[in-house]
């Protein structure tokens, strides 16, 4: 009977020896990644967090570090102590990789807080007035602001306004001036909190 080789050994744990899972891994048995795992993967873990100081990362590195150990397996030594030095190495790999977006990050922060802030285009001072003068015939109730919005800001004539509402042109004009001078002292109220 032939001594057994690293592919018909079972990959057993406790009784597996470090060179025969290196062997193994490099050969492509999941079995034996698995077992690299349950040996290393709380010591990758604790040497990511203790650098990076943040559990997510620190979980990211240990699973990418696994899988760089698994997509690389044929530059494994199958040497005593090789397998928990490599897989510590290309941790260290991982870290600065995380270390690099981080500070990557930071700069690209810190480029746009530098960033002067887009010029505030002014608001036109005809849109404002507009508003104002909208708002304040509002104020005045019907039928005043019917009538001055129709008479001055529509330009129809008081004999026309009188038809359509229906009033007596005297009242309609009696409307327009009473109108005007309401409008006018709310305007200058508004000018004199500018």
């Amino acid at each position: 009977m032939n001594p057994p080789t690293v592919t018909n050994v079972r990959i057993v744990d406790e009784v597996t020896s470090d060179a025969d899972v290196a062997a193994a891994i490099r050969e492509g048995s999941h079995a034996a990644l698995r077992v690299a795992f349950d040996r290393w993967g709380s010591l990758i873990y604790t040497y990511a967090l203790r650098i990076l100081g943040d559990p997510h990362d620190a979980d990211d590195v240990t699973q990418q570090t696994f899988v760089s150990a698994w997509s690389s397996r044929h530059l494994l030594r199958p040497e005593p102590t090789a397998l928990p030095g490599w897989l510590v190495g290309i941790a260290k790999h991982r870290i600065a990789d995380v270390q690099r977006s981080r500070a990557r990050g930071l700069r690209t922060a810190s480029a746009i807080a530098v960033q002067p802030a887009a010029p505030v285009e002014p608001i036109d001072q005809r849109v404002t007035d507009r508003v104002v003068v909208a708002y304040e015939l509002d104020r005045l109730g019907d039928p005043k602001a019917t009538i001055v919005r129709r008479a001055y800001v529509e330009d129809v004539p008081l004999a026309t306004i009188a038809d359509e509402l229906g009033l007596p042109l005297s009242t309609v004009k009696s409307h327009a001036r009473r109108g005007l001078a309401q409008l006018r002292q709310r305007l200058k109220g508004v000018a004199d909190h500018e």
